[in-house]
């Protein structure tokens, strides 16, 4: 498991001691806390979540005001889930180590066809344009969203280091937003450069979903662009929060 390769490693994140970018809680919904979150988003009002593990993965539309799953879409045994992503009528999702993508009508959870990549498969975002994918390094690697192809890559970096263990991606206001495995900050990226513009610190979100096992990390970061709101979760969370965070 990647609690192993992280030790192995024994990689450590160098983030700022400066202040980190302010936010406030606005409100909390109920999670499953089954779900080992790998993917968020938001579409016409509903959080599409992907989740983890072989045996467990799973493309889900989930009701946000109680937290209900209303439609699912379970993958093959063999494939640890990963981000997922929506592109016009259908979604787009990865998995861990099969070098492995899919690609899935948004509304039947239908499959529609299959794609390959190099490396592992960790998060997913769009900006519009591009589809953009993390891998658990420093590199963010943007896809032609039609033909499924590597178009470009950014290396994200802070004060000139680079910033490793990528993972839940969102495209938010113009920048692109990350998790970072093990951590409780998300790192705000400026996508034309992959510089980390800033931090935001999320650790009271972690203590307060009320979890203890060190695989339930923060991941999950869903924008809602049209109501102009913010969602983050984690890995087993109880608990999905909606923040204001520069306002």
């Amino acid at each position: 498991m990647r609690r192993l390769w992280i030790a192995l490693l024994g990689l450590t994140l160098a983030t700022p001691a400066l202040a980190d970018t302010p936010w406030k809680l606005i409100a909390t919904y109920p999670h499953d806390a089954t779900a080992f979150t790998e993917g968020l988003f938001v579409h016409d009002g509903a959080l599409y979540e992907s989740t983890g593990l072989e045996g467990q993965s799973e493309i889900r539309k989930v009701r946000l005001k109680d937290g209900k799953v209303i439609q699912r879409r379970v993958l093959e045994p063999r494939y640890f889930g990963e981000g997922i992503v929506n592109w016009g009528d259908r979604i787009i999702s990865l998995t861990w180590r099969h070098g492995q993508g899919f690609v899935w009508n948004l509304r039947a959870f239908s499959p529609v066809g299959r794609f390959r990549y190099d490396g592992e498969g960790w998060g997913m975002t769009q900006d519009g344009r591009s589809l953009i994918m993390s891998d658990g390094t420093a590199q963010l690697r943007f896809l032609d969203p039609v033909k499924l192809t590597e178009q470009r890559r950014i290396t994200v970096t802070w004060n000139g280091r680079a910033v490793e263990r990528l993972n839940e991606l969102e495209y938010v206001r113009g920048e692109i937003w990350a998790n970072i495995w093990y951590e409780t900050k998300i790192a705000r990226i400026d996508p034309a450069t992959g510089a980390v513009i800033d931090w935001i610190d999320i650790g009271a979100l972690r203590k307060a979903a009320g979890v203890r096992d060190t695989e339930a990390v923060a991941n999950g970061i869903a924008y809602d662009a049209a109501k102009d709101r913010i969602f983050v979760t984690g890995k087993n969370w109880p608990k999905l929060f909606e923040i204001r965070v520069g306002k």
